[in-house]
């Protein structure tokens, strides 16, 4: 009889809270005049019929990736705001953090000549980490413009409660909202806006990371860096590469495309050459890795479709904390999968000096721009990578 009432009860959840999306769907239309958001023009005055292809639109977010150098390199700060984490703390104990993140939508480049629209907290993607410890309390503020498009939410998978607190987070433009949680488990967690269209808002930017260290905190490495793979769909369809679609103009979001799962680009923070070049992890803005270092990577996955094969060409992962369980160790690992709406932790140390390929290894995507790069300086070492002989001729020119 216990078990009856126990699936009785398990039936009535699934189906209030299917009414209570329901609602909320509703409203939203009501609100936005469509349940899927769209570009209007209190975003930018430009779409795909104002703005012809190769016909640059009204940028408003100069630089749309974060870069993963950008994040709290402990987790003893007390305040986030206005892209700054600031007010650190010697630890005696669990402390409060304060975290507000902004709303920001906006037009940006993808590639050279081609623009989408974002949906971003704080205007780049992803969105900020927050760092804690485990037993710490979150007191998170959410603002969202009077000038933006559409209401907005924050669901927490480090947050125990409905909605992973999205629900009691729905922020109107024009309004703030505010929730406070404690942490109590700790990982690596994804967050997310989960405001109906739910994959909508995902597809558009809105993600990033929550790491919460164990009690005592994790090892000390000499490098840290985040990292977030996804997806955008865009009317440019799913069968070119990512360097065939430079000024293209601004590319309409496509639902569809998204519906049966073929991506215009795949990309790590927002966009492809997000971390490649001289903004390569090692190379930028005075970033310097020399053999012998050790590195963590924070790596999130948020789809809002594919799963992750992450690799890294020429090396292995030392540790890798499965599925972003600091309590779950793997060690000298090749490639390791990363879930949709999931993320991982891995350290390595590099031995080598050279560049280093950061990819993910269903390894098409590549084309679509999933590639990133980690640049290590530092002396040979023929003892462990001796080149004796190759066509010196196939070389690209920068070797």
């Amino acid at each position: 009889m216990a078990r009856v009432l126990v699936a009785v009860s398990a039936v009535v959840s699934m189906v209030f809270l299917a009414l209570i999306y329901a609602v909320v769907s509703n409203n939203a239309a009501a609100t936005t005049q469509s349940s899927v958001p769209v570009a209007t023009a209190s975003v930018a005055d430009a779409s795909a019929a104002a703005t012809p292809a190769g016909s640059p639109p009204a940028v408003t977010i100069d630089e749309i990736s974060r870069h993963p150098t950008d994040m709290p390199d402990s987790p003893n700060y007390t305040v986030y705001d206005g892209g700054t984490w600031s007010n650190p703390v010697t630890r005696t104990g669990p402390i409060t953090i304060q975290a507000t993140f902004q709303i920001k939508e906006g037009i940006a480049q993808v590639v050279d000549g081609t623009y989408l629209e974002y949906w971003t907290f704080d205007g780049a993607v992803p969105g900020p980490m927050i760092r804690g410890m485990v037993g710490d309390t979150v007191d998170f503020h959410l603002k969202n413009p009077a000038d933006s498009s559409m209401p907005h939410d924050v669901d927490f998978h480090a947050v125990t409660g409905p909605g992973g607190g999205a629900v009691k987070l729905f922020t109107a433009p024009g309004a703030e909202s505010e929730l406070k949680v404690k942490l109590l488990h700790p990982g690596i967690y994804i967050y997310h806006c989960a405001f109906p269209d739910i994959p909508t808002h995902i597809a558009h930017g809105m993600y990033g990371l929550v790491v919460v260290e164990p009690e005592g905190g994790l090892p000390k490495v000499d490098h840290e860096y985040y990292l977030m793979q996804s997806e955008l769909y865009t009317s440019a369809g799913a069968d070119k590469s990512y360097s065939a679609l430079k000024n293209q103009g601004l590319l309409q979001y496509d639902g569809a495309n998204g519906n049966l799962e073929e991506p215009t680009f795949v990309v790590w923070n927002g966009r492809p050459e997000s971390a490649t070049g001289d903004r390569a992890m090692g190379a930028y803005n005075g970033d310097s890795i020399n053999t012998g270092d050790t590195i963590r990577l924070f790596v999130g996955d948020i789809g809002p479709n594919f799963s992750s094969s992450f690799h890294v060409i020429g090396e292995m992962f030392d540790t890798v904390y499965v599925e972003g369980s600091f309590s779950l160790e793997n060690h000298w690992v090749q490639t390791t999968m990363i879930p949709a709406g999931g993320a991982v932790g891995v350290e390595l140390t590099v031995e080598v000096p050279g560049s280093y390929t950061v990819v993910d290894h269903a390894i098409f995507r590549i084309h679509k721009g999933a590639v990133a790069a980690i640049q290590v300086t530092g002396p040979d070492r023929p003892d462990i990578y001796d080149p004796i002989k190759h066509s010196t001729e196939l070389d690209p020119p920068s070797s």
